[in-house]
């Protein structure tokens, strides 16, 4: 005969545990708790066990949804007897009871809160073993659509924060990568959960969440953007406590790395979020990644290029206020990578590469004012000059007066190593050549500023060395006539000037008359050009030899209008000794001075500019007339005082030059001009054949 096996409950029990009526499955549910007692009390293990088995089983799995009432009421009646000894049977009693989070019908699920409530008030700091099946068990209750179930789950989660906080045990380590999971989630009512979960753990004195910071931050900024302004304020709140954090141990001197904390993958983070959608996002990324230029500062070297490239996108951007914060973020990095060096140089040029040519001037002048830093910075970049020199060079093409004119100081940065010098100049006035454009519109304003940065006499020293060199004689002419323009008239190069004033002086220095004669042979490309420089170099014996020559030259409409514009700047400060030097009837070139001016008054047409200069001339004469002045007196008075060394040499370049001039041009009238009708296809004496 079989054994006969006692059920675990009786059939009564069991029937009204599975009754429509809640009162009957409450009446069972506290006989199913003294049976348990009992049963603990007697140490009969096994039988309550067989009591759980048939809970979970036959009603927490039944298809009958008041069956599973009754189980759920039943599992907590059964930890409720248990008492002091629920922790050994956990393993048992709370899968079936987390299965039924998941229930299709509501009130199941708000039981199943209620029961694992009750388990947990029971088993206090037992059930942390299984904290990440019940916090796994809370998001699914905060994101369920039921109002019950969500008041209910808020209950629980009092109850589980109050269990992990008094108990000494509970493993961070082992709940941060569920908090990494659950983070990304969009569910605000999870964000809530999470949010405070965070914090709560990191009030705990015996908790260090800085460690674990990495692992969140992102969700935490995102959360930032969310529609709910309570989970904004929460994760703004929460971010500024850490932030707090660390700014804290900074001060106390606990740098980074010191302790494990690794600033450099939140770094990572808070670039990907300077580019977010969301302004407070944006605004607090940047905001973070600010603080932690002064917080890691040299720990953080490696991450110096896309700290760069974020505040950079910054400048730019559309809200006030961010592009406020991202100018004194980039000066605090500027300032750190000054002081600390770079890495890698090559990744922070790429950067600087890649901004300097945004639609955003702030941008653009940002990237000049680091590019200008590391030329003279602690880290070497000039062994990527061929990287970005093109680029500055473009940049002087740039709509904005102010870049460009930043962009000169860069580009004068650079000239200040002697091998760079040349190279520089070369191709500045390789762009002239190529964008005539840039030329006429900032060409003079480029030169001046050159001027104002280097030195003035090897800025045009540079310039006639290079411009000897180039093939391309019109645009040679129309740069010298610019460069001609800018010694007449600007302030920057008065100490050239003065050079050359000096340069036919008896006793004059042979590094000053190199200078007159390296330019003079340049500016023989451009006739007008070379007499004003005559002229200004009180070389009037020169001068007069010079226009003389003019006879022997195309007279040009561009040459005419270079011409007028010689005889306006004979009326300005700058020939103010010229014009006086008109009344010295004794001085020794007087007489070369005055024939050159008629010489010039000679060439101009009938005009304005013909006028005044003649004005100016019937002056002189009536004061000869006067005087009863007569030119032979002066000859060798003239011969003793004046250097007039190599003019010969000089006015042979001169006429070289011109008739180089002259042959490209019929060259190029010969290549424009029309073919004969003997020299075109087909044409021959007898005509073309039928």
């Amino acid at each position: 005969m079989e054994e006969h096996v006692e059920p675990a409950l009786s059939l009564a029990v069991q029937r009204a545990l599975g009754d429509r009526s809640y009162d009957k499955r409450k009446s069972a549910a506290l006989e199913v708790e003294a049976a348990i007692k009992a049963l603990h009390q007697a140490k009969d293990t096994v039988r309550i066990k067989r009591v759980i088995e048939m809970l979970a089983k036959d009603f927490a799995a039944s298809a009958n949804p008041n069956h599973r009432k009754g189980g759920l009421i039943g599992l907590a009646a059964t930890t409720i007897g248990l008492m002091g000894d629920a922790s050994a049977h956990l393993d048992d009693l709370l899968p079936p009871v987390l299965y039924l989070f998941d229930d299709p019908e509501h009130r199941v699920r708000y039981y199943a809160c209620e029961a694992l409530y009750n388990i947990t008030k029971v088993a206090r700091g037992a059930i942390l073993p299984h904290f990440n099946q019940i916090f796994s068990g809370l998001c699914k209750l905060f994101s369920d659509v039921d109002m019950d179930v969500k008041n209910g789950a808020s209950l629980l989660d009092r109850l589980v924060k109050d269990v992990v906080t008094e108990s000494p045990s509970f493993d961070v380590d082992n709940f941060v990568p569920l908090l990494h999971k659950y983070i990304r989630k969009s569910n605000p009512f999870i964000r809530q959960l999470l949010v405070g979960w965070i914090s709560v753990l990191n009030n705990e004195p015996d908790i260090n969440m800085l460690e674990w910071l990495p692992e969140f931050l992102e969700g935490l900024m995102e959360m930032l953007g969310d529609g709910n302004r309570n989970i904004r304020n929460d994760a703004h709140s929460t971010l500024n406590m850490f932030l707090e954090a660390l700014r804290k141990r900074s001060k106390e001197g606990e740098g980074a790395g010191e302790d494990g904390l690794d600033l450099g993958p939140m770094v990572e983070i808070l670039v990907q979020q300077c580019s977010a959608s969301n302004k407070l996002i944006r605004h607090t990324a940047l905001s973070w990644q600010r603080d932690f230029i002064g917080i890691g500062r040299d720990q953080l070297r490696d991450y110096f290029a896309i700290m760069l490239g974020a505040t950079l996108n910054c400048v730019s951007d559309p809200e006030p206020d961010i592009r406020q914060m991202a100018g004194s973020a980039n000066q605090e990095l500027l300032e750190a990578v000054q002081e600390t060096g770079l890495e890698a140089a090559a990744d922070v040029l790429r950067v600087l590469q890649e901004n300097l040519v945004s639609s955003d001037v702030s941008t653009r002048m940002a990237c000049l004012q680091w590019i200008h830093m590391l030329l003279g910075g602690p880290t070497d970049v000039r062994e990527q000059l061929d990287t970005f020199l093109p680029i500055l060079l473009d940049t002087l093409k740039d709509a904005s007066d102010d870049v460009v004119l930043l962009d000169l100081e860069v580009l004068a940065a650079i000239c200040s190593d002697d091998a760079e010098f040349r190279r520089v100049v070369n191709q500045v006035v390789e762009l002239f050549g190529k964008d005539p454009r840039l030329l006429e519109a900032r060409g003079s304003v480029i030169i001046r500023r050159f001027c104002f940065l280097l030195d003035t006499t090897s800025i045009y020293m540079s310039l006639a060395e290079v411009l000897q060199e180039n093939d391309d004689l019109e645009f040679v002419s129309l740069l010298i006539h610019t460069l001609n323009l800018i010694l007449l008239t600007a302030s920057e190069l008065q100490d050239l000037r003065e050079i050359l004033k000096r340069s036919f002086q008896p006793e004059v220095d042979a590094e000053d008359r190199a200078v007159f004669d390296k330019i003079f042979r340049c500016w023989s490309h451009n006739p007008i050009a070379t007499f004003a420089l005559c002229l200004l170099a009180q070389a009037y014996d020169l001068a007069f030899l010079l226009v003389k020559r003019f006879s022997k030259i195309e007279v040009t409409v561009g040459f005419l209008m270079q011409a007028d514009k010689l005889v306006q700047l004979l009326e300005s400060p700058i020939f103010v000794p010229l014009r006086l030097q008109l009344l010295e009837t004794d001085h020794p070139q007087h007489p070369s001075l005055v024939k050159a001016l008629y010489g010039l008054l000679m060439l101009l047409p009938q005009s304005t500019a013909f006028r005044t200069l003649g004005s100016r001339l019937k002056v002189v004469g009536g004061l000869h007339t006067h005087l009863g002045y007569h030119g032979s007196d002066n000859k060798e008075k003239k011969k003793s005082e004046v250097s007039t060394d190599n003019l010969e040499e000089l006015l042979e370049f001169f006429d070289e030059t011109q008739a180089a001039h002259a042959a490209a041009r019929q060259e190029q009238m010969q290549k424009r001009a029309p073919k004969r009708s003997s020299e075109l296809p087909g044409a021959g004496d007898n005509g073309p054949e039928m």
